[in-house]
């Protein structure tokens, strides 16, 4: 039998060769994240950057080794953090909404969500749907985090790191258990 013939869609196909590492949609950034996954929305980021990066026209890659600050590098950030999240075990989900906007990554983590947004320009500490999510009192988020080309620095809720640093943030086992309230009427 054809492999494709297998899967309902490319996509579904593309994931499970891992070529690609899917991203859903949440509808609320609350946990459990998995119950709130929108599965007919979703990003596809491409399993490997380098191979991202050769895909380029240009000689893209020249220019990332040169260090040249007049190419756009959000897709190729976006896409490295999303494989190494992946690599360490998170889930991948991010958060669109027309009233807050898109937040990259939303981690879940002790029972309690974190979003995560990818800055690659030095306009780093601007992120309107970041600022829309933290200052709806409703999610209740305690903390946030920007990775760009910046130091670390904490200003609010919100831990500005490098880039480099998403090797640290290792997804473990929560030890609290898993009872959630729902609000009935």
């Amino acid at each position: 039998m054809h492999l494709l013939a297998k899967h309902s869609n490319s996509f579904v196909w593309l994931r499970d060769a891992d070529m690609a590492l899917s991203t859903y949609n949440v509808e609320e950034p609350r946990v459990p994240l998995k119950l709130n996954e929108l599965r007919n929305l979703f990003k596809l980021f491409q399993n490997d950057v380098g191979l991202l990066a050769s895909q380029y026209v240009g000689g893209i890659q020249l220019q990332i080794l040169q260090g040249d600050v007049c190419i756009n590098n959000g897709a190729i950030y976006e896409n490295a953090v999303a494989q190494e999240l992946y690599a360490h075990g998170w889930n991948l989900y991010y958060f669109n909404s027309k009233k807050q906007g898109e937040v990259d990554f939303l981690l879940e983590q002790d029972a309690e969500v974190i979003p995560l947004e990818v800055k690659s320009g030095k306009d780093y500490q601007r992120h309107v749907a970041l600022t829309n999510l933290l200052a709806n009192d409703e999610y209740g988020i305690k903390r946030a985090i920007v990775l760009s080309n910046s130091n670390i620095e904490v200003r609010g809720k919100i831990l500005y790191a490098p880039v480099y640093m998403t090797m640290f943030l290792h997804h473990r086992p929560s030890d609290r258990p898993m009872i959630y309230h729902p609000e009935l009427p």
